[in-house]
Parts: structure tokens; C-alpha cells; sequence
């Protein structure tokens, strides 16, 4: 854990002194989603009733139904897609849920609450024990300029977050959700 921790901060301490990508060009086809033998692999935090705590969740004991609402998002490091991991907010041993989880490593973000109340796009990297210190964030394929861990979670929204350079492609614009999400 501490040689993983220790990585990750040397990572983040060299992407923050990058210039911040540029935006793609209109005419950028959609990044290739594909993990390479250079991405990072951020794996889900091993307590997540801890990790949502960090982020100021609490685990329940079914998903919630009064907000129910999915966004994509897509991680890119130096041009390299990594996967968001199945299971951030979900801890299968206990069989409770965060009200933002993910299912598997499609990067389909779940809001699942049984509140009506914003979710972050901070509090999905903070349970994911991710820094979105460094990069760059997009939405719908256009430079986000607000700040990152500030970004209100909506139906459908496509976040592309960016470290160091953008994908050869340029940032997806879009993501085709499964009928019913």
C-alpha cells in the first residue's frame, strides 16, 4: 500500500507541473476507451465503507431510489485510457452501497440515493482515493473551467479527466448508456 501510495503522489507531483492540455479539435474522433500496458491501474479502495466516508457517504443497505441517475466518465494519463474499477462504493462482503458506486469498469457512475441532494464529481474521486489534483476535466467533450471536485453529477453527462497530455483521439464527447441507465 505505502510503495503504491508513495507512486501515486510522484505521479501526481509530475502531472501538476504539466501545462494543462489543450482542448481537441471539433473535429477529434472519440478516444479509443482501450486499457494499454502504459495506463496506471487504480484499483477500488479495499474499505470502502471508509472510502465513503472520506467522502462524506455512508454505505446503505439497498440502493436508493429517489434520485437514480447514471454519468460516464472516462480517465486519461499522459494519452492513456484507465479503467474506472467496478465496485468503488460497494462492499460485497457487508452487501451495502454507497449512493455513488460503480458496478463494473464500464465508467458508469450510479446515484442511487434514497435522498434528492448533488453528488460530486470530488466525492467520486475522494471514496475512489483519487486526487483530481492536476488535471484537466471536460464535459460533453468541452474544457470544464469550474473547479473539479465542485462538478454536480448529472443524468447522461460524459467527464473525461485528463492528467498530463490529452488522448490521441482527444476527449470523448459522448458515451451510448445500456437501455434503462
Amino acid at each position: 500500500m505505502k510503495r503504491t501510495l508513495c507512486a501515486l503522489l510522484l505521479f501526481l507531483a509530475a502531472c501538476s507541473s504539466a501545462p494543462a492540455p489543450a482542448p481537441p479539435a471539433a473535429s477529434s474522433p472519440p478516444a479509443a476507451r482501450t486499457t494499454t500496458a502504459a495506463a496506471p491501474v487504480w484499483p477500488a479502495p479495499a474499505d470502502a465503507a471508509a472510502a465513503a466516508g472520506e467522502a462524506g457517504l455512508v454505505l446503505l443497505d439497498t440502493e436508493g431510489q429517489v434520485l437514480h441517475i447514471h454519468a460516464h466518465l472516462d480517465v486519461f494519463v499522459n494519452g492513456a485510457f484507465v479503467s474506472v474499477p467496478a465496485e468503488i462504493g460497494i462492499d460485497v462482503a457487508a452487501q451495502r452501497i454507497s449512493p455513488l458506486h460503480t458496478h463494473d469498469d464500464s465508467g458508469v457512475i450510479h446515484v442511487e440515493s434514497p435522498v434528492m441532494r448533488d453528488f460530486t464529481l470530488g466525492q467520486f474521486f475522494a471514496e475512489w482515493r483519487q486526487s483530481l489534483r492536476g488535471s484537466a476535466v471536460y464535459v460533453g467533450g468541452a474544457p470544464y473551467s469550474g473547479d473539479p471536485a465542485a462538478l454536480v453529477l448529472r443524468a447522461h453527462q460524459e467527464i473525461a479527466v485528463v492528467y498530463g497530455q490529452l488522448p490521441a483521439g482527444g476527449v470523448p464527447k459522448d458515451y451510448s448508456f445500456a437501455e434503462g441507465l
